[in-house]
């Protein structure tokens, strides 16, 4: 029997609804990671190498799931991490998520790679937004995208620094998927069992990248491998002092998203970036590679206090979030955590699963003794 909306409890089950309504090139391209996915799922494994440890008989009537990220206030301590194409995922794409974010009072992220407008998603919310950037080759379309996010008052820039080459994504080479989708003959089949996701793609609002298409051709329609995209496109020559000099033109708070060493930590530090998000770009890159909760005791240890720090991928449940900021995080963050549920059911599914994570954020809490996010301290959490 097939599953509807209201039989997804957790992340999981909304993968395994988006399974069920995506043709196997388009879920491959969101479940995928790269080479032998070790450190995609390393990157969730890793919260099992710790334990929360509650106090009781607390008085927990009231308590307060806010935090401050980057001089906004978060109703949760949980980010939705920018993610590229999303309207290949559901018509409604970055729109879906956007509503949602707001409904919640969250920050929400668009990628370089967005499939609707810097522009319009500025004049859409209220609540904190990033904008992800990829340091291309061609200078008038980054310089583009500063003054357009500075136009349209994002709060924040991300620079993702993880993305100098492309990782080996070999189900997306297996299934030859390409931004925008092109039907091959080993996909057409997948493509055509799936007629209702088929006849919003073709129907509805034409593929294209909004906030690349006055620069590259790759943002007209034309179909190019993601890993094509990295490799071709983006800046290989880009090192610490030009992203100090995205940070000086851009003039607001700025993140580095990508570190994982705490040397790298130290330098952020160095140039004045706001935050880092420890990630490693959700298991896509470098396979093998530390997850990010793994990473964050050191880092924390090397640089807490003087950044804001975001542990990012592998987020499926609240406590994940929970025995980050335990661990010394500001925030935890994640991308499939929403796209999953964005796939099976647009925006009714990302509200869905922000209002599971929110619930289960809570419940810890509250099962944990304590009334506010600064009492989620490293003498609630033990290491395996």
């Amino acid at each position: 029997m097939p599953m509807r909306l209201t039989d997804c409890h957790n992340i999981d089950d909304f993968r395994l609804l988006a399974k069920q309504r995506l043709p196997w090139p388009v879920f491959d391209y969101i479940d995928g990671a790269a080479d032998d996915e070790a450190t995609k799922a390393r990157n969730t494994a890793a919260y099992a190498s710790a334990d929360l440890v509650p106090d009781v008989l607390a008085g927990v009537a009231d308590i307060d799931t806010s935090c401050t990220i980057m001089g906004r206030q978060s109703a949760l301590p949980l980010m939705l991490s920018p993610t590229a194409l999303q309207r290949v995922f559901h018509w409604q794409g970055e729109r879906a998520v956007a509503r949602a974010a707001e409904k919640f009072g969250l920050w929400c992220g668009i990628s370089s790679l967005a499939t609707v407008s810097i522009e319009e998603i500025g004049a859409m919310i209220s609540t904190p937004k990033l904008f992800q950037f990829y340091y291309h080759k061609d200078r008038g379309l980054n310089r583009s995208m500063i003054e357009r996010c500075q136009a349209a008052k994002f709060d924040a820039i991300a620079l993702t620094v993880d993305t100098i080459v492309a990782g080996k994504r070999e189900r997306c080479a297996r299934s030859g998927f390409t931004s925008p989708p092109k039907f091959t003959p080993a996909s057409f089949l997948s493509y055509a069992m799936k007629p209702r996701w088929g006849l919003d793609y073709l129907l509805r609002e034409k593929f294209a990248l909004p906030n690349l298409d006055t620069h590259v051709k790759e943002g007209t329609g034309e179909a190019v491998s993601i890993a094509g995209y990295f490799n071709t496109m983006l800046d290989q020559t880009l090192d610490w002092k030009m992203a100090d000099q995205l940070r000086e033109d851009w003039g607001g708070k700025f993140c580095l998203k990508g570190v994982m060493s705490v040397a790298d930590a130290r330098r952020a530090v160095e140039i004045g970036a706001d935050a880092i998000m420890i990630s490693n770009h959700g298991g896509r890159q470098l396979d093998g590679s530390r997850a990010p909760f793994d990473q964050l005791r050191e880092i924390v240890d090397a640089v807490g206090g003087r950044i804001e720090i975001i542990c990012d991928g592998g987020v499926r449940r609240g406590t994940h979030a929970l025995k980050s900021l335990c661990a010394g995080a500001t925030a935890a963050s994640g991308g499939r955590l929403y796209l999953y549920a964005l796939a099976a059911a647009g925006q009714d599914g990302v509200e869905r699963a922000i209002a599971i994570l929110k619930d289960e954020i809570e419940r810890g809490m509250k099962l944990m003794g304590v009334h506010n996010v600064a009492e989620l301290t490293s003498d609630r959490l033990r290491w395996r």
